[in-house]
């Protein structure tokens, strides 16, 4: 058995705890600053109210203010905060902790400098370590979403970082006959394939928002979902070549990209676009939830316009990711560019 603490109850961490529990191990979850109601919650009678699920039995609950009781004789911390908790958890977090104890993050998205260089989230804690240090920070990608993976549903997904023989103990932790993981020291081409997808499932989501505008009786509108599903799947390869992430890691972009797509916020962001909502709108409408998929969309887009401008890369291979842009950030009307998908292979 081991100790595995889990910092930031979100619905994912908390999912993560199905397996941990059924693997026998010992499970604290804590909560971040942000989190207090949800642990009081499950303290009562295990129910996560965001994730809609009821946790197993045995779980240790912990507020922020008990962290460091939580971290005693730990073997595992897992990094569960959302991308608007990075820097906390770089500030606050990880100069606390043991460099001895692995750090596993499910947190996705990017950061973009500049230059136009894109940066991992593990990359950016390696950053703020004391020169020296020997933490080692892990990381998961792939398309799983925490109900389904709370509910048993198969999922596929991998887990990255630098040291292999480490990385397969961490699996071993995790895996069961519902929960399958691939392994990878690629940790920048997992990362970014798994990052980019939410700004794409945006862009692919507006077609499914124009065919509910549309309510056409009898027409599914399932080539242009296609279509842009297909164009984001090109654009995030050429961004992964970019970054310096090995192509095989498209596989967790497009299996990423289809489930954000079935469900989830940023499908509504996408959808409410498509039926011609602004963005303040779509703000307005969906005021107080996390909205990652503008913020990497966005952040993205910034990035290839720096590199454009340095002659590295074209705007013209990017029509989506410009379009998503133009409506998040510069007032545009919807009008997908289709033509300028169009490519002479």
């Amino acid at each position: 058995m081991s100790v595995i603490t889990l910092i930031g109850s979100g619905q994912m961490a908390s999912a993560l705890t199905f397996p941990l529990i059924e693997n026998g191990h010992e499970v604290r979850l804590v909560g971040s600053p942000l989190d207090g109601d949800i642990i009081d919650r499950l303290r009562r009678d295990r129910y996560h109210v965001n994730l809609k699920r009821t946790l197993h039995d045995g779980i240790r609950y912990y507020k922020i203010e008990d962290l460091a009781e939580s971290l005693q004789d730990t073997d595992l911390v897992v990094c569960g905060v959302s991308s608007f908790g990075v820097d906390w958890f770089a500030e606050e977090i990880l100069p606390i902790l043991d460099e001895k104890i692995p750090v596993l993050s499910v947190t996705k998205g990017m950061l973009n400098e500049a230059d136009g260089s894109l940066v991992t989230y593990p990359g950016y804690w390696e950053g703020k370590l004391q020169p020296g240090s020997k933490l080692g920070i892990y990381a998961i990608g792939g398309p799983c979403t925490a109900r389904d993976l709370s509910d048993h549903d198969q999922s596929f997904v991998g887990f990255c970082g630098r040291n292999l023989e480490k990385l397969k103990w961490i699996r071993s932790l995790f895996e069961t006959d519902y929960y399958v993981i691939s392994l990878t020291d690629d940790v920048v081409g997992l990362e970014s394939a798994v990052a980019l997808k939410n700004g794409y499932a945006l862009g692919t989501a507006l077609a499914i928002g124009m065919a509910e505008k549309l309510g056409d009786d009898g027409v599914d509108h399932n080539n242009s979902e296609a279509a842009l599903f297909q164009q984001s799947v090109k654009e995030m390869m050429d961004l992964l070549k970019i970054v310096g992430g090995r192509p095989e890691n498209i596989m967790f972009a497009a299996g990423d990209l289809n489930v954000t797509v079935a469900a989830g916020r940023s499908r509504t962001v996408g959808l409410l676009l498509g039926k011609g909502y602004t963005i303040e709108a779509v703000m307005e409408e969906l005021k107080g939830q996390t909205l990652e998929a503008v913020v990497i969309a966005t952040r993205t887009a910034e990035a290839v316009k720096a590199l454009a401008e340095r002659g590295i890369v074209s705007l013209e291979d990017y029509p989506l990711l410009m379009h998503v842009d133009g409506l998040l950030n510069h007032g545009e009307k919807l009008n997908i560019p289709w033509k300028k998908f169009q490519k002479i292979m």
